[in-house]
Formats: C-alpha cells, sequence, structure tokens
C-alpha cells in the first residue's frame, strides 16, 4: 500500500496550497484585480488636480540677539531654524502673503497649503505652496517666501529702532547728569574736599556716554538682512496629484489582495474534491490510485496496457491485490481468487464505471477469468459511460435481463473481443428491474460468478443516489470508492465510505480521477438514447433494432436451430430453405446449445453471444 502512504503522507505546503488555490481561481483574482484596477483609473479621473512650487530661502543672522538657537536645537548654527519654519506658517505672513498673491482667500486656508522643510545642517528653509493650478502654486511659494523675509526683516528693523531708543535715553540721562556734576565744580574752590568727589562722578559719566555713543553709532550704521531667495519657485509642469502609477500600483494591490480573499473564501466553501491530498487529510479515506490530469481521461476510455492510465491501473491490480490478507502459507492472488470487489462511485457519472473498466481489464491482463458486472444503472446519457461500447459487447441481454428471469446469466455473458480472458455482463434492458439488486437472484448470481470466474469486479451504483451499492457491498469482499476530482464533493464521500463500511465491507481506499472529457465521438451518445427509449418488456424489438456484425455466418449456424425450435412446418416465404443447404452438416453440441438460449424469441434474431463469435 505504497499509493497509501504516499497520499497520506504528503505534505500540505501552506505556499503551494496558497499558490495551487490561486490558480485554481484565477478567473476570480483576475477580475478583482482588474476591478481594483479600473477604479483606480476612476479616481484617478476624479480626483483634483494638484500642483506644487518650492522656494529656498537662506536665512541670515540678525545678530541682535533674537535668532540664539537653543543648546538641543536641531540645527547647529545660530538661528532656530525650527521657529523660523513656524513661523513662515503664523497669521501674520499668511496674511501678507495673502496681500501679496491678491487673494481674497483666508490666511488660514494658505497657510493649510504650505509646507516647510528644513535640510539638516543648513540654514536653508524650502517653502513648498500647494494649489489646483500651476500659476498659483508658484505665485503662492514665492509670497510665502517674500512675505517670510519681509516680516523677518521689520521685525529686525523695529528690534534694531527700539535699541537706539533705549541708547538715546540712557545718553540723555548721563549728559544730564554730566551737566550738574560740571555746573557744581564751577560753584566749588579748588581746595574744596567735595571736588575730587565730583570730578570722578564726571570721568565715569564721560565714559559711559562714550560707550553708548559707540554702540549708537554701530546701529545706526548698521545694514539689517533678514535673508534672501536662492532658488525662486518655478512654475510646475505636471501636477503631483493625482500620481497615476501609484494609484494603478494601489488598486491592483487591493485587488490582488481582495483576490486572494474571495479565492480562500471559495475554496472553504467548496466542498469539491480539487486534489488527491484532499481526501486523506478531510475525509479520511486513503488514494489507492490517481490518474493524472495529464492524461485527460474520457468518459468512454479503456487504457492501453502501456499507456500512462494502463501502468496506473496495473499498479492499482497490485494494490488490490496486496490489500485482502492471504491465508497462512498462501499469497495475495490466491486469497483474492473467486472473489468480489466493489467499485461504486461517491458521485453521479461516469467515474465508476472508468475505474471499474479498467480495473477489470488489468486484472485479465493476468491471463485468470475476469468477469466485469455493470449494475449501474445511468444517471444521465450524457455523463455516463456506456460499457457495451467501451467494451465492443451488446448491450442486452444483461444483468436487469438475468434477475428479471427473462434470460439465463450464461446468455448474458460476453466475451469482450478487445480483451482475452474478460467477459461482461452489461446493465440491460430491462428497466422495471427496481429492488432487483437487493433480491436473492443477485445473491445467486454473484455465487455463480464465484465459481466461474478468478475475479469478479462489480461497477455499482453511485452511493449518492441509492442504497444499491450498500448492498452489492455487503456481498462482496473487498470496496472501492470513485472519486471524480471537481465533482465529487467531501461529504459524498464521507457518506460513501460510512455506508461501505457500515455492512462490513473492507474499504481499500479510492481512486481519483481528474474531471472526465466527452466521448470521442456521439454515436455513443446516440446509442444509449436509443437503447433507453425502447421499451423494457419488448426485448424481441431490441433485438431486431440491434445490427448483425457477421448476418451470414450467423444465418447459417443458428438457422437450423431455430427450424428445430419451430415445430410448425416452414412457412414457403421464410428464408430458412434458401439458407439451410449452405449450413455445415455438424455443428458442436454447445454452440447449438447457447445459440439456442438467445434466438429463441424469434428466428430472424442474430445470436447476441459475443463468446460464440470468438470461439
Amino acid at each position: 500500500m505504497d499509493a497509501n502512504r504516499l497520499h497520506s503522507a504528503e505534505p500540505d505546503s501552506p505556499g503551494v496550497d496558497l499558490l495551487g488555490m490561486a490558480r485554481r481561481h484565477w478567473w476570480l483574482v483576475l477580475a478583482l484585480v482588474l476591478a481594483g484596477l479600473a477604479g483606480a483609473v476612476q479616481f484617478t479621473t476624479t480626483q483634483t488636480k494638484v500642483y506644487e512650487s518650492s522656494t529656498s530661502v537662506l536665512v541670515s543672522p540678525i545678530g541682535n540677539g533674537q535668532d540664539a538657537n537653543s543648546t538641543n536645537g536641531r540645527t547647529k548654527g545660530d538661528i532656530n531654524l525650527d521657529n523660523e519654519a513656524q513661523l513662515v506658517t503664523s497669521t501674520t505672513v499668511a496674511t501678507d502673503a495673502a496681500a501679496l498673491m491678491r487673494s481674497t482667500t483666508p490666511p488660514d486656508t494658505l497657510a493649510a497649503q504650505v509646507r516647510v522643510e528644513v535640510p539638516p545642517n543648513t540654514t536653508f528653509l524650502l517653502i513648498t505652496f500647494s494649489a489646483d493650478t500651476a500659476q498659483q502654486a508658484q505665485a503662492g511659494s514665492h509670497a510665502f517666501a517674500e512675505a517670510y523675509l519681509r516680516n523677518r526683516e521689520e521685525s529686525a528693523k523695529a528690534d534694531v529702532a527700539g535699541r537706539i531708543a533705549i541708547l538715546n535715553d540712557k545718553i540723555n540721562q548721563l549728559n544730564a547728569g554730566l551737566t550738574q556734576i560740571n555746573n557744581k565744580l564751577a560753584s566749588l574752590k579748588q581746595n574744596d574736599p567735595n571736588r575730587p568727589n565730583l570730578e570722578s562722578q564726571r570721568s565715569t559719566s564721560t565714559a559711559q556716554i562714550n560707550t553708548l555713543a559707540g554702540q549708537l553709532n554701530q546701529l545706526l550704521t548698521a545694514t539689517v538682512s533678514a535673508g534672501k531667495i536662492t532658488r525662486d519657485a518655478d512654475l510646475p509642469r505636471s501636477p503631483v496629484k493625482p500620481n497615476r502609477l501609484l494609484n494603478l500600483a494601489s488598486g491592483a494591490m487591493a485587488g490582488l489582495l481582495l483576490g486572494v480573499g474571495a479565492a480562500m473564501l471559495r475554496e472553504r466553501l467548496d466542498q469539491r474534491v480539487r486534489r488527491p491530498s484532499d481526501l486523506p487529510r478531510r475525509v479520511d479515506v486513503a488514494v489507492l490510485a490517481g490518474v493524472p490530469g495529464r492524461v485527460k481521461p474520457r468518459l468512454d476510455d479503456v487504457f492501453a496496457p502501456f499507456g500512462a492510465g494502463g501502468r496506473i491501473f496495473n499498479r492499482l491490480r497490485n494494490e488490490v491485490l496486496a490489500s485482502i490478507p492471504a491465508p497462512a502459507g498462501g499469497d495475495a492472488r490466491v486469497a483474492l481468487a473467486g472473489q468480489v470487489v466493489v467499485v461504486a462511485g461517491a458521485s453521479r457519472g461516469a467515474a465508476s464505471t472508468v475505474v471499474a473498466a479498467n480495473l477489470a481489464a488489468a486484472f485479465a491482463r493476468t491471463g485468470a477469468e475476469t468477469v466485469l458486472v455493470c449494475a449501474h444503472l445511468p444517471d444521465s446519457l450524457v455523463d455516463t459511460a456506456s460499457v457495451h461500447r467501451m467494451l465492443g459487447v451488446r448491450a442486452v441481454p444483461g444483468l436487469s435481463d438475468v434477475l428479471a428471469g427473462r434470460f439465463s446469466l450464461s446468455s448474458a455473458t460476453q466475451r469482450a473481443p478487445r480483451h482475452p480472458n474478460l467477459s461482461v455482463v452489461t446493465t440491460g434492458g430491462t428497466a422495471s428491474a427496481g429492488g432487483l439488486l437487493q433480491s436473492q437472484a443477485l445473491r445467486d448470481t454473484l455465487a455463480t460468478l464465484r465459481e466461474r470466474a478468478a475475479y469478479v469486479v462489480v461497477e455499482a451504483p453511485s452511493t449518492a443516489t441509492s442504497a444499491d451499492a450498500q448492498s452489492l457491498a455487503a456481498l462482496a469482499d473487498a470496496a472501492i470508492v470513485a472519486v471524480e476530482l471537481r465533482r465529487t464533493r467531501n461529504t459524498e464521500i464521507a457518506d460513501a465510505a460510512d455506508q461501505l463500511r457500515r455492512v462490513g465491507t473492507p474499504l481499500l481506499g479510492a481512486v481519483v480521477l481528474p474531471r472526465l472529457a466527452a466521448p470521442r465521438g456521439g454515436d455513443e451518445r446516440e446509442a444509449a438514447a436509443t437503447s433507453a427509449q425502447v421499451p423494457a418488456d419488448d426485448m424481441t424489438a431490441v433485438l431486431e433494432k440491434l445490427p448483425p456484425k457477421e448476418p451470414e455466418v450467423k444465418k447459417k449456424e443458428e438457422e437450423p436451430v431455430v427450424k428445430r425450435i419451430r415445430t410448425s412446418p416452414a412457412v414457403p416465404t421464410s428464408p430458412a430453405p434458401a439458407v439451410a443447404p449452405a449450413q455445415p452438416p455438424a455443428q458442436p453440441p454447445k454452440r447449438q446449445t447457447r445459440t439456442i438460449s438467445v434466438t429463441r424469441i424469434q428466428a430472424e434474431a442474430p445470436s447476441e453471444n459475443g463468446a460464440d463469435k470468438r470461439r
């Protein structure tokens, strides 16, 4: 049972499973990716265009102490550029910028359209303005830079003017004090003891006045420079928003994520079997064999012995032989001799027909006598293969005719022309055979076949349509479930396994087939439809409508027997006298007996026994 261990131990890699899931639902993933791209295109066309223009401003230190940087400042210069960046978006600067732009937009709204960046370790400010048009973006960036520099320069000049006024006030005070000191010295005598003190005060006041005068002179001659524009705003050529590439990439990624999510949800909700490894993992049923998809089996396929499909069923035959325990001192081949193997489909369709026919052909290739019993009444003329067309035998008589007592088992057993050692009992033409698969006649039929053949393969009806498969499995020694990928559901397999195990029949495992293709020709379905439309109890009409393969030989071989059956004298118009002289003088008794069982309904009907023709 290496195949069981192979499939049961197959690891379920999440990555491989995810890729396989995406491959199985590629159309859904592709549809959502395309939907994401379409949404991105729609969003791009409806999004308002935004233009941006930037102005680079060099900030110069004024030197009056107001530019002092903090000890933990982000920039290393004398100017705290973080404060300056906040100053650019202030209401005062925004108001001045609106005046320069001659815009009626509120200053706060304009300030929200400004973005200020500070390049590391520099004294530059990069002022960027966003607007609906390229001209407004250019004008706004330049206006905010100009308004910032003007505001900074005005602040510096106001500070200088204030300092000058303070110095003037101090100098005036010192001059007034110095005047008083000089007046007192003028009124004192040269030897007055207070004179040295007043002279000392006069010297101090004069020195202070000189110092303040020097500072005032520096302030009066100093040039105030708040900074300058090093790179003025350019007219943008294209909008920065919408970004088509970014939007398309985002839409495709969103569609891909939604597609994968939808595929995972669909995979979770879909209970159909997608791959052989699902069986041991989900329904605890071992996989005996799996036909790969590259084989592409059809509804009417009987695989060649040395082809890919034939080799798979040869291995399946060996695994079935090895699965049945042999008696002490014996081998598995002897243990299986005379035993019955039931092949039941877990769902509607022709999977059980294909598996049973190919398994029976594989048994027959060993040289042992094998019988294929077809107990699967067609569910659909389109989805069900016809065994008589697959193996080249007649559709009637069959199992239902034997169980109904219309024909004997020997007459219903036909040789498969292209498969030596393989006999076939077709479904038959008695449609009113309800309940016959639970009758004692079926038990007697299987018992007889056990004695005549080494291997008996029974094609049972689907467990999803009736309980006949369970009844047949109760009479068998082993059971196999046929599974068709992308059609059979996990619940159907679990139910089939439960039905077969409840009757005590060993369930060997499952044979997995890919989705079966249509037959190669249309004549199979037409022939099946013709057979299904014939009344069930009119077997004579069925035999009359079937074309004879060898009319001359059959007449020579069968007409004398028919003549001996009929006790009435021959009618002059009957073709029997014309054919009788050409009959060989002697026929083997066995051939006559088998011919009688088929042709006793009507003299004109050809023989339905394929085994006679082969012998």
